[in-house]
């Protein structure tokens, strides 16, 4: 995995997730109790979004808050994933069948993390700046 892949995918997912989220709980969003329940995607997509933003500005210190976009995503995805995992048999509020929304979401973390270590990775001119350093 590249930063770029990490890149592209923070836009992909940072426009799908809320996206997605908004579309599985249509008729929850005006329900004050289910805003909690909404809400962390939006996050999502506004962190990958800027992070990749910044990244597009300038790869080296952008990278920093790709990173860190992609940790928070995958913290909330690995939540996500295994609460979803847990309610396997329990309706979802989404317009598809649960398993399915469990793996919609087990792909998502999947990718998340691929995504994480993709912008962690080292730059090949940090590793060249590095090796004339040690000479």
């Amino acid at each position: 995995m590249t930063i770029s892949f990490s890149r592209r995918l923070a836009v992909i997912l940072g426009v799908l997730t809320p996206l997605a989220e908004t579309v599985r709980r249509w008729h929850q969003l005006g329900q004050i109790s289910a805003l909690p329940f909404w809400l962390d995607d939006y996050f999502i997509g506004a962190m990958l979004l800027y992070g990749a933003w910044r990244t597009g500005k300038d790869i080296r210190s952008g990278r920093r808050f790709l990173a860190a976009a992609w940790g928070f995503t995958c913290g909330m995805a690995y939540s996500s994933f295994f609460a979803q995992l847990a309610r396997l048999n329990e309706p979802d509020p989404a317009p598809i069948p649960s398993a399915w929304v469990a793996v919609i979401k087990g792909v998502g973390l999947a990718l998340a993390i691929l995504a994480l270590v993709g912008s962690l990775k080292r730059l090949k001119e940090e590793s060249n700046e590095e090796q004339v350093a040690r000479s």
